[in-house]
């Protein structure tokens, strides 16, 4: 993943656009409906091949499933952890509170509802062995079908403390113990994807978002310092047996249009982010609100031997990024950094981290994309 050839690669952050007639099995899943295996089957396969081909199409060079038979990119769980029943209303982010006509609009979706927090209610154990070789064997038949020549593949996983911070601890009664054994439970998940030769990405965007939660919106930094912390102590025991070069992560201030006027500053928590075992590390950088942020990388440098996966297209508009404003974005990230840092270029998230909640329309994320792969050649030849 360190390597520089003096070419910047390209990737994305996970989730990809899912077809209609699986919105509506997941739909049917999350209601509690009864759902034919074998459709089931048939439909995550067919889904998993089409965004697999049409990532080959578009040029990435680094690809996974898309997330296709995830109803979202952290409360998956409930399908993989025990413990997990029900669930209940929690407190929006702080940046949306203060406008709350607006919040209403900001979280519908027809599949899940992203006000009600699944609760936990018992031990804590990863019971989730079948269903995620079940999703490994899908994304390897579907490479096989296509065929495509990717450089590296990846898999996500959620991080430990973006479980605790979208799970309602009704068992535990001390967040600690909450966390860490959450991260005991999550490791079996990160050595499977491992073992499986893909590249591990975890998705933390709980270590920026802290900041604008209801918990800590008021805090001091060095509160909100603390929590991030602590997260990444509970990742690196969790990563504990898997080799840092094969891990990759993601976070952000959160995948959604918000006011995002509470946002913690990057400069002040990379070196607490710093501390993760791991080689790669993805960031928004095409975020409104976060684009001055490249500068960050400069007074806080990334580590030897790590690779900067920047966001550099966006994933909550429907403009299609020009190519030369996705080039100019990697050019001053490449300026901020040291020169032996590989950079590939990402989006700033997944276009669909929420199943039935995409802010891209489907067509327009795979142009997206497109364009990602074009500003990505535009800078290499400008910058190597």
């Amino acid at each position: 993943m360190a390597a520089n050839d003096n070419r910047i690669r390209t990737t994305h952050i996970g989730s990809l656009p899912r077809p209609p007639e699986l919105l509506d099995l997941l739909e049917k899943r999350q209601d509690g409906e009864d759902v034919d295996a074998d459709e089931w089957d048939a439909t995550v396969a067919d889904a998993t091949r089409d965004v697999v081909e049409r990532q080959a199409e578009v040029g990435l060079d680094i690809a996974n499933n898309g997330e296709q038979s995830r109803v979202s990119f952290n409360w998956y769980v409930a399908d993989r952890l025990s413990g997990i029943d029900g669930t209940r209303e929690q407190e929006l982010w702080a940046d949306l509170q203060e406008f709350p006509d607006y919040a209403e609009e900001t979280f519908k979706t027809d599949v899940i509802d992203l006000s009600r927090h699944p609760v936990v209610t018992g031990p804590v154990e990863y019971t989730g062995q079948d269903e995620a070789e079940a999703e490994l064997a899908a994304f390897h038949d579907a490479l096989e079908a296509v065929d495509a020549g990717f450089e590296e593949t990846f898999m996500t996983a959620a991080s430990p403390s973006v479980v605790t911070a979208t799970h309602v601890d009704d068992y535990y009664g001390d967040y600690e113990e909450f966390l860490f054994a959450v991260a005991d439970a999550m490791a079996e998940e990160y050595e499977l994807v491992a073992e499986s030769g893909a590249i591990l990405q975890i998705d933390a965007p709980e270590l920026l978002t802290v900041g604008h939660t209801a918990a800590y919106a008021d805090e001091p930094l060095e509160e909100v310092k603390g929590a991030t912390r602590l997260h990444v102590e509970a990742l690196n025991e969790a990563l504990s047996n898997v080799p840092e070069e094969q891990v990759r992560l993601h976070t952000c201030w959160g995948s959604y249009e918000g006011p995002h006027h509470l946002d913690t500053d990057l400069v002040e928590m990379l070196p607490e982010i710093y501390e993760a075992d791991i080689t790669g590390l993805s960031v928004e950088q095409a975020n409104p609100r976060h684009q001055h942020e490249y500068r960050a990388f400069a007074e806080q440098p990334v580590p030897d031997g790590w690779t900067l996966i920047p966001g550099v297209v966006d994933v909550k508009t429907n403009i299609i990024d020009h190519p030369e404003t996705i080039a100019d974005r990697l050019e001053r990230v490449a300026d901020a950094v040291d020169d032996a840092t590989p950079l590939i270029a990402a989006p700033d998230c997944g276009f669909g981290t929420q199943a039935g909640l995409g802010m891209v329309d489907p067509e327009i994320t795979w142009a997206k994309l497109e364009a990602l792969v074009e500003g990505a050649e535009i800078a290499t030849e400008r910058i190597y």
